[in-house]
């Protein structure tokens, strides 16, 4: 039986040069509705979670989440995607440093506007941001990762660094970490603190 996670492989697939049928057949049988145009799998896991956390199957409702793997990659997304290519509508998150990219992006694909939200500096910053210091602290400890955390501040480069520069560098220095926290961030968040970009995007959906 067809489902999202095998449409989501048959786009990254077509992306890379493959065939685009695969891709097509699956939109139609599921269908699929529109697509979040993400950077990476730690994105993608934060908003997931804060889909769970609100009820919701974006899934069941036509909504593929689609980490590209690097904002770099939004135009051949966008293309295969949007109007030239399957017609979905695209929405998406990105950081500030990728603005840029995602705007020329969605305008050449044909998308309407406004499709996309913007993280001051990214994703993990919002959610450090938002929880606070000493509460990230706390689930770091939670999550068995305190002594890999003060090995990385007595690291020399750390000086000078504040905490929550600190904290977001430590989340990016083991593979697979930042996937990790991705979830454990947003299900630690007050309701009413979730950042305004993720808020944002899946009010969108």
């Amino acid at each position: 039986m067809a489902d999202m996670g095998a449409f989501r492989e048959a786009v990254i697939a077509w992306a890379a040069g493959g065939p685009g049928g695969p891709a097509r057949e699956l939109a139609a049988q599921l269908p699929v509705r529109a697509a979040v145009l993400l950077e990476g799998l730690s994105d993608a896991a934060a908003v997931s979670a804060l889909a769970a956390r609100r009820g919701r199957n974006l899934a069941a409702e036509g909504v593929c989440i689609l980490p590209m793997g690097g904002a770099m990659s939004v135009g051949r997304f966008a293309r295969l995607l949007g109007p030239p290519g399957l017609g979905l509508r695209l929405t998406g998150l990105c950081d500030e440093a990728e603005r840029r990219y995602y705007a020329r992006a969605l305008e050449r694909a044909g998308a309407a506007q406004p499709t996309f939200f913007v993280c001051a500096a990214d994703l993990e910053d919002e959610l450090i941001r938002a929880l606070g210091v000493t509460r990230v602290e706390e689930l770091v400890r939670a999550e068995g990762d305190l002594r890999p955390l003060q090995t990385f501040l007595r690291q020399p480069a750390q000086r000078g660094r504040s905490s929550p520069q600190q904290l977001r560098r430590f989340l990016g220095t083991k593979k697979g970490r930042k996937i990790h926290y991705g979830r454990v961030l947003v299900e630690a968040l007050d309701p009413n603190r979730v950042p305004a970009p993720l808020d944002g995007l899946l009010a969108s959906l």
